[in-house]
């Protein structure tokens, strides 16, 4: 078998991941390779510096690993990083950086539309949503619509710390539950605060109970 560049096994990792985050390759002192994601594009080119500021300049000074959030005023988005330098013979070389957007910066609503028009909803207020005959429907405390995004697009926007994907068809705000039920096959039923019943399915089953520690 013919030896793997490792451009094309970049590109390989970037195309299993492309849905989640950018990948930025760099050396000392310029980007060597870049691949932007479906969700964060900081247009990066092979050849441009490395910007001071950004965690892949500081993971290169710093010769250790970098995880922060980035405001705008670098590449005109925000977004999450994290970056790892990397070395041969004991030598820095330079660093490899993970590049993921920052949804939910300076936003903390979600916008449904009813029958009447639009109603912005604060995330504490959103029960659960669910992924319906092509529609993604929100549920909230005083009211209930739609949305024109998915609920793959969602995990992405929502808070993960307290929005949990926990079937196909739903994604749960776990302070809006109110008792978990057993279920047949290690599946779960939650009885939300509205009185609503969400299915957990065996597939997120595992996921989770870590995540609520149970």
């Amino acid at each position: 078998m013919e030896s793997i560049t490792v451009v094309s096994l970049l590109d390989v990792i970037g195309e299993l991941f492309s849905d989640e985050f950018s990948i930025a390759v760099s050396n000392t002192k310029e980007y060597i390779y870049y691949r932007p994601s479906k969700w964060i594009d900081l247009k990066i080119r092979p050849g441009d510096p490395l910007k001071e500021g950004t965690i892949a300049h500081k993971a290169v000074v710093t010769k250790q690993k970098v995880s922060e959030f980035i405001n705008r005023d670098l590449f005109g988005v925000p977004y999450h990083g994290m970056s790892m330098p990397f070395l041969h013979d004991g030598k820095l070389e330079g660093c490899v950086t993970a590049i993921f957007p920052a949804l939910t910066d300076g936003k903390s609503v979600v916008t449904i539309k009813t029958q009447d028009g639009w109603i912005p909803i604060p995330f504490s207020r959103v029960i659960y949503l669910e992924s319906k005959d092509k529609k993604t429907l929100v549920y909230t405390v005083d009211s209930s619509g739609t949305h024109k995004n998915s609920l793959q697009e969602f995990e992405y926007m929502l808070p993960k710390d307290y929005f949990i994907r926990c079937h196909r068809s739903f994604i749960v705000n776990v302070n809006q539950i109110k008792e978990i039920y057993p279920d047949t096959h290690s599946t779960f039923v939650l009885l939300m605060k509205n009185g609503d019943r969400v299915t957990v399915s065996q597939t997120y089953s595992s996921y989770f109970r870590k995540l609520l520690g149970f």
